[in-house]
């Protein structure tokens, strides 16, 4: 693999002498020296680094400063630090990803410390946006220790690490949510506020799901790129894969990038998408779908038939569940009849991923494999109340029946009393 994708500061002869006097150090058995000078000089840029690499996923490699900064890491002073000896120090902003991908773009050195690592970054680095303008001389842009902070880098999943998918977030926005920080890139940045108030913020931050996308899985992390209009279904597509794919097949996939929409985003927004719900579709002014469909044409008929096909479906589903709720709660047996009203409600889920497809068919045939479910469960419940009031009926005419019996007991005995007394 060729690590150099992006023309740095380094000069291949210091490159060579870092990757050798890496793989040297990685080596070493005793202690260097470094820490014990840098923590005693009393300046906080070179105390400070030194205090913070013992929480370092390097250093808990065994990898010492020297794996990076070249040098002698078992001289005492100055001659630690000779050049002679390989010694870089800290390296230029533009030099950065050829420095760390010395080690991180190199396959063979990788499988020593982390063989599923992968080792494409710098690649990768090279094609993203970030990449793109440091080679253009940029030195605002991030780089691997805008993102990894330098010193104190944390496995992703350590919660304290900058890159744990709870805090992707604000690494990303300490430059993009930064206004005067991006003005000279004339791009927007509430990005990270308006993430923080979706439905992916939500399942991630609340209800604790790791897996829920934040910034790097929409965006890419060392490729960053902005999705591209014709193909942002298919980062949506990572996750929402049955939408994904009806989308594909529909008129709509064609229609979207000539003119110039940007597929699932049109409807549902990017980095502020809201919960679902079925509001979403129709004519109503809450609906998306009138931002081009009107209520006089064909296609605007076919958008209401849709919604009212999932609304009848939910409607019954709503009222079996509510009959079947009330019968269990006067204690008639009905579980079974809940379960199968499980698979109506599974019906509906489809019918509303359906709409994906754009097509009333498609969502009339899973609507109409609900029906049947809750016309059975409506049947049951109807059953299971006639049988509750049939139990009900017999216990008043029971105790109807018992109650005459007492008093006609009753009045047999005080007839015996008065005859006894004569």
């Amino acid at each position: 693999m060729n690590p150099t994708p992006i023309r740095c500061g380094l000069s291949l002869g210091v490159a060579l002498a870092l990757a050798a006097a890496a793989s040297d150090a990685s080596a070493q058995a005793g202690p260097e020296s470094c820490v014990t000078c840098h923590l005693a000089l009393g300046d906080e840029r070179l105390t400070g680094p030194a205090q913070q690499y013992a929480t370092d996923v390097h250093a808990a490699k065994g990898l010492g400063c020297v794996a990076c900064h070249g040098g002698d890491g078992t001289a005492e002073g100055p001659e630690a630090m000779d050049p002679a000896k390989g010694f870089a120090g800290a390296p230029a902003r533009s030099a950065i990803p050829a420095f760390c991908g010395r080690c991180h773009a190199n396959a063979e050195f990788m499988k020593r410390y982390n063989p599923a690592l992968r080792v494409d970054q710098l690649t990768e680095y090279a094609s993203s946006v970030h990449g793109q303008l440091l080679r253009r001389g940029d030195q605002r842009v991030a780089t691997c220790t805008s993102c990894h902070p330098a010193h104190r880098i944390r496995p992703p999943s350590d919660p304290l690490s900058s890159v744990h998918p709870l805090r992707v977030v604000q690494t990303c926005g300490s430059c993009h949510g930064d206004s005067a920080y991006m003005a000279p890139y004339g791009i927007p940045t509430d990005q990270p506020e308006k993430y923080r108030q979706s439905v992916h913020w939500e399942a991630l931050s609340v209800r604790q799901d790791l897996s829920a996308p934040t910034c790097n899985d929409c965006h890419g992390n060392h490729g960053a790129a902005p999705p591209g209009v014709s193909w942002v279904g298919n980062t949506c597509g990572q996750c929402h894969s049955v939408q994904a794919d009806l989308f594909a097949r529909s008129l709509h996939a064609e229609l979207f990038p000539l003119m110039g929409l940007p597929g699932c985003v049109a409807c549902h927004g990017n980095h502020d998408i809201r919960r679902t719900d079925d509001t979403m579709l129709g004519l109503d002014t809450a609906a998306v779908c009138t931002r081009c469909h009107s209520p006089d044409t064909p296609s605007g008929e076919q958008v209401r038939a849709m919604r009212a096909l999932i609304d009848s479906l939910r409607r019954r589903i709503d009222s079996a569940g509510a009959m079947l709720t009330r019968a269990e709660r006067a204690g008639v047996e009905v579980s079974q009849a809940q379960f199968e009203l499980e698979s109506a409600r599974t019906a509906l889920i489809t019918a509303r991923a359906a709409v994906h497809a754009f097509a009333l068919a498609a969502v009339a045939k899973e609507v109409e494999a609900g029906l049947p479910v809750t016309d059975a469960a409506l049947a049951r419940g109807r059953e299971a109340l006639d049988e509750l009031r049939f139990r009900r009926t017999g216990l008043a005419v029971s105790v109807l029946i018992i109650l005459a019996l007492i008093t006609g007991l009753v009045l047999k005995i005080r007839q015996l009393e008065r005859q006894g007394v004569s």
